[in-house]
C-alpha cells in the first residue's frame, strides 16, 4: 500500500551549475497551469491506485519556494484536498532556497501543514557559493534558518555538498563548524557528482573545472562522518545524519524499497510493482494528461530479480543495513542463496560485515559504496 508521495515543482529563479534535475527558469512559465495539471494527475492517480493514509510527502524541485505566495497556497490546498488523510506524525517536507523564503511564506507553509523544511545551503563560503552558481549568501542562509526556527519549524534539514571546485579540506571543516552552531535537526552531505547537461559538465569537458582528487574527496567524507558523530548526529544512511527522532521518513521510503507516488513533470513513481517515469517538458506533460489522464513516459514492471537487487543496493545505504530475516520474509528465499558470491567477495574485501542478522557496509565500504551496490546486480 502506497503511503508516500513526491511532488515535483520544476521552476527555479536561477539554474545552479551542478544541477541536472528537471527544471526551467520560472520567468514567463505557465506556473498556474502547471498546478492545475498537477492536481489533475493527483486526482487520476489516487483514483487508479488508492491509498489509506499518507505518512510522508516531499515537495522538491527545481525550487518549490520559487512559487509566489498565492501559488504556494494553491499547491498546499491541492495537497490537503487530495492527499489526506495523513497518518499520525505525517512528515510533510518542503525544499527551500535560503534566498527566497521570507517569513510570510514560512508562515504560509506552516499553516498549510508543512512540518519539515530542507534548505539547499551547500556551503557557508560565499566564494564557493558564487562558483557553483548559487545566488544566496551565507548570511541569507543564517537568516532563513533562524526565521524558520522563529516561526515554529522544529525539523529542519540543511543540505551540504563537498568536493566542490577549488574546495579544500579546511573549507569543509569551516562549513561544518558553522553548521553545528545552527541548532538544526538533520544534515544531508553529498559529494559533488558532475552530471551531463550541466554547466560543470561542459566546463569539465573543456578542462576548466578543477575538482579535488579522489583521496581528498574521501578525506572530506571521513571528516564529515567524524564531525557529525562528535556533535551528536547519528549517521543512519551513507549521506544523512540526524538528531533524535528526525530521520527523513521520505528518504527511508526509498531506502526501504517501499512504494511511492511521484507527481509532476519528470517525477518517478513506484506503485503496484511498476516503476514509472513522467515526461519532463511542460508542454508534453500537459498534452499527455489531456490525452490519457497520466503523464507517463515509461512504465516498467519490476521483476522479482530486480526487486531483490534493489532491496540490497537501496537497503545497504542505511547504516543498519539489510535484515536477512526481512529479506527471507519478503522473497521467500535466503539472501545467502541469491547473493552468496557477492556477500563473500565484499566481506573478504572488508566492505561488508554481518551483525545481529543484518548485512551492512563497513566504514571502508561507505567510502566505496557505489562499487558495493553495483556488485549486487545479478548477471
Amino acid at each position: 500500500m502506497v503511503q508516500a508521495a513526491y511532488i515535483h515543482i520544476p521552476f527555479c529563479q536561477h539554474i545552479c551549475h551542478y544541477c541536472d534535475f528537471n527544471k526551467v527558469f520560472i520567468e514567463r512559465q505557465p506556473v498556474d497551469q502547471y498546478l492545475d495539471y498537477l492536481e489533475k494527475e493527483i486526482i487520476n492517480t489516487v483514483q487508479k491506485v488508492p491509498f489509506d493514509s499518507m505518512k510522508t510527502i516531499f515537495v522538491g524541485g527545481g525550487t518549490p519556494t520559487a512559487l509566489n505566495m498565492e501559488q504556494t497556497k494553491k499547491l498546499l490546498e491541492i495537497i490537503n484536498r487530495h492527499l489526506r488523510p495523513f497518518a499520525p506524525n505525517c512528515e510533510l517536507t518542503f525544499e527551500a532556497n535560503p534566498g527566497d523564503l521570507p517569513k510570510e511564506k514560512l508562515n504560509v507553509l506552516l499553516e498549510g501543514g508543512v512540518n519539515r523544511i530542507s534548505f539547499g545551503v551547500q556551503t557557508f563560503r560565499d566564494e564557493l557559493l558564487e562558483k557553483i552558481g548559487r545566488k544566496h549568501t551565507r548570511e541569507d542562509a543564517f537568516l532563513a534558518i533562524r526565521e524558520a526556527q522563529e516561526v515554529g519549524f522544529k525539523n529542519i534539514n540543511v543540505d551540504i555538498i563537498y568536493a566542490l571546485p577549488g574546495q579544500t579540506i579546511e573549507d569543509v571543516k569551516e562549513t561544518l563548524d558553522i553548521a553545528f552552531t545552527l541548532g538544526v535537526q538533520h544534515f544531508s552531505a553529498y559529494s559533488l557528482i558532475v552530471e551531463p547537461k550541466t554547466v560543470f559538465y561542459n566546463l569539465m569537458n573543456k578542462g576548466k573545472l578543477r575538482l579535488p582528487g579522489e583521496d581528498h574527496e574521501a578525506k572530506m567524507y571521513e571528516i564529515v562522518m567524524d564531525e557529525m558523530e562528535k556533535h551528536g548526529y547519528n549517521q543512519y544512511e551513507i549521506s544523512n545524519f540526524s538528531k533524535g527522532d528526525n530521520k527523513s521518513r521520505h528518504n527511508l521510503t526509498y531506502w526501504n524499497n517501499e512504494e511511492y507516488y511521484g507527481f509532476g513533470a519528470g517525477a518517478h513513481s513506484y506503485v503496484n510493482g511498476e516503476r514509472i517515469q513522467n515526461v519532463g517538458p511542460l508542454k508534453q506533460y500537459f498534452n499527455k494528461i489531456d490525452e490519457t489522464g497520466f503523464p507517463y513516459l515509461d512504465v516498467h514492471k519490476v521483476t522479482e530479480k530486480e526487486r531483490m537487487e534493489e532491496e540490497l543496493f537501496l537497503g545497504l545505504r542505511k547504516t543498519k543495513g539489510v535484515s536477512k530475516t526481512a529479506f527471507r520474509n519478503k522473497f521467500n528465499v535466503e539472501m545467502d542463496q541469491v547473493f552468496a558470491k557477492q556477500l563473500q567477495s565484499n566481506q573478504e574485501q572488508g566492505l561488508l560485515e554481518e551483525e545481529d542478522g543484518h548485512v551492512r557496509l563497513t566504514r571502508k565500504g561507505k567510502l566505496l559504496g557505489n562499487e558495493v551496490f553495483q556488485s549486487f546486480l545479478i548477471d
